[in-house]
């Protein structure tokens, strides 16, 4: 079982003042669901996605992976993030081994997992060309493909698709979703583009501006695969919208207040 069971978590970064950044997260994330978090920059929704894979600690609060408590990084925890940061030494199938390579496993047992998902991910061919090489859009496929050798229970996504051309970008969520058919994973996908999200996710939680809370929830029922498009997308993220905006205009007032 990979779902998260989030529990009152905050976050506060120490200053003067201290800066909080996240306040009293309460979140179900069920066993493979794609959940998305949607939310503006600076809402905290990176620091929940650190906290998830234990890369971060709440300062109070709980969260919970399977039923047990999370106490720090985990290997049934992958993450992708908008950096992919391969090493420019290593040949892109060496990058995908990487993971495998520091846990012991076989140089064949590496190669072969190494081979599958650079297939998966539609690098067949460049196994041997370097990061140098590769587009912003194959950068960030060889990341996932390392994500994915190590065989995770659980994808963390932290806006990985931010960086490329807008076209690759929506090929790039059509081929994400085809993964997530296929592996039958848990993923939790950090983004700002209200459209993506809605596409994408089964939910999409949108964070308040700092410091995040849950403003609103809202389930996305459309089957898959999904047509952008649709009437019925198009209807959430207008409701999205206008929550946004409600709390835009809400702030406001409190701050003329």
């Amino acid at each position: 079982m990979a779902g998260f069971t989030i529990r009152g978590v905050s976050k506060v970064y120490g200053g003067t003042p201290p800066t909080e950044t996240l306040t009293n997260i309460d979140l179900t994330i069920e066993d493979g669901e794609f959940l998305s978090i949607l939310g503006p920059s600076g809402c905290g929704k990176s620091t929940l996605l650190e906290i998830l894979a234990g890369l971060q600690l709440p300062s109070s609060g709980e969260v919970f992976i399977g039923g047990k408590k999370l106490q720090g990084p985990g290997i049934e925890r992958g993450v992708v993030f908008q950096d992919p940061s391969l090493y420019p030494w290593r040949t892109v199938s060496k990058n995908v081994e990487l993971g495998l390579e520091l846990r012991g496993t076989t140089k064949a047992g590496r190669r072969a997992a190494a081979q599958k998902y650079l297939d998966l991910v539609g690098l067949t061919g460049f196994e041997n060309k370097y990061p140098h090489h590769l587009s912003g859009g194959m950068k960030q496929r060889a990341g996932l493909a390392r994500a994915l050798a190590n065989s995770p229970e659980v994808l963390l996504m932290d806006e990985p698709f931010g960086a490329v051309d807008h076209l690759t970008r929506l090929q790039l969520q059509d081929d994400l979703l085809d993964i997530w058919e296929a592996e039958k994973k848990t993923v939790v996908f950090v983004t700002h583009d209200v459209s993506e999200a809605v596409f994408l996710g089964d939910r999409v939680v949108l964070l308040s501006p700092r410091p995040g809370r849950i403003s609103r929830i809202f389930q996305v029922p459309q089957k898959r695969p999904r047509k952008r498009d649709d009437i019925e997308l198009l209807k959430i993220q207008s409701d999205i919208y206008a929550v946004i905006h409600e709390v835009k205009t809400q702030e406001s007032l409190e701050f003329t207040i």
